[in-house]
Parts: C-alpha cells; sequence; structure tokens
C-alpha cells in the first residue's frame, strides 16, 4: 500500500468518524469471511459502517475527531463499526452478532465521545432503539388528549344519565 492510499484510507475513515455518533472496535480474528459479509450486511441496514483498518492509519483517522479517546487504543488486529444516526442500532447489531460467534468480540468504543468499554455497548445493546423510544413517546402525547377528550365527553353523559333517570321516574309516577 503506497503512502497515497494509506492517506485516502485515513481521510475516508476519519469524515466517518467525525460524522459518527458511536463508533465501536472489535476483534475479528478467526471469524470467516462469509461471517463478517453477514455482519456487514447487519450493519448496513441499521445505517452502520465496518471497516478492518490497521492500527496506524486509525489512530491518525480518529485524532482530531469526537472520538478521539480512542485513538490511543488501536492494538492487533481490529475492525471499527461506525454508525451515523442511531447508536443503539449499531450496539444491538453488534452484540447479536458477539453472540453468535464465539470468535469474534467487542473491545471497546465510544458513544458522542464518551469512552465505553465491553459492558457500556452490552448494555447500550439492550436500550429500545430510536423507533421504539419515538414509538413510546408518541403513545404517551397521544394520550393525554385522548384521556382529556374522554373525561370531557364524561360530563355530558353523567347529566344525560341524571336527566334520563328523572324522566323515567315521572313516567313511573
Amino acid at each position: 500500500m503506497n503512502r497515497q492510499e494509506k492517506a485516502q484510507i485515513i481521510e475516508q475513515l476519519n469524515d466517518k468518524a467525525g460524522r459518527a455518533s458511536i463508533a465501536i472496535v472489535t476483534d475479528f480474528k478467526g471469524v470467516n469471511v462469509e461471517d463478517i459479509t453477514v455482519l456487514r450486511s447487519k450493519l448496513r441496514e441499521a445505517g452502520v459502517d465496518y471497516q478492518v483498518v490497521k492500527n496506524s492509519l486509525a489512530r491518525l483517522a480518529f485524532e482530531g475527531t469526537e472520538h478521539s479517546v480512542l485513538a490511543d487504543m488501536f492494538k492487533e488486529n481490529c475492525a471499527v463499526a461506525v454508525g451515523y444516526e442511531d447508536p443503539v442500532a449499531a450496539a444491538k447489531a453488534v452484540a447479536e452478532f458477539a453472540k453468535d460467534n464465539k470468535n469474534f468480540e467487542i473491545r471497546f468504543g465510544s458513544l458522542e465521545g464518551k469512552y465505553l468499554d465491553v459492558d457500556g455497548v452490552k448494555a447500550l445493546s439492550k436500550l429500545p432503539s430510536k423507533d421504539e423510544l419515538l414509538g413510546k413517546a408518541l403513545g404517551t402525547m397521544n394520550a393525554v388528549p385522548t384521556n382529556f377528550v374522554s373525561l370531557l365527553a364524561n360530563v355530558p353523559r353523567g347529566l344525560l344519565n341524571v336527566l334520563n333517570a328523572v324522566k323515567d321516574q315521572k313516567d313511573a309516577a
């Protein structure tokens, strides 16, 4: 790999790290190509890029980005998953793959510039996704006016019931 290719890789990874909300560093030693391809497709569905990268290039690429806390931690064979929109989706995809493949392991990560150890990434993966949270928030916001309308409808309904009871009482007499 010549100097120009290295500079291009550094620039691309720096751009990805600069836009990413989460970066997860993994060890893929012992995982076959077919499994990595499956992981990449799952990550792509979640809006996450996954790239095997040389440690020296990753160090240079991550410096000066929000995820610079990871720059000095790249050692041995590693790959980086960078997620842009939903950090929980990225963590879930990587954690699920790690459960299914014993040779694949999560090393550490960075969520919006804050260091995450393995347990932190796994804890993040157990949170509800962005879509689930939006659905719950929308349901809660919708419940308030629905309950208010129902409450207002009960007032005339109660009055109507009283008037019907008085009418029935007068008809009976």
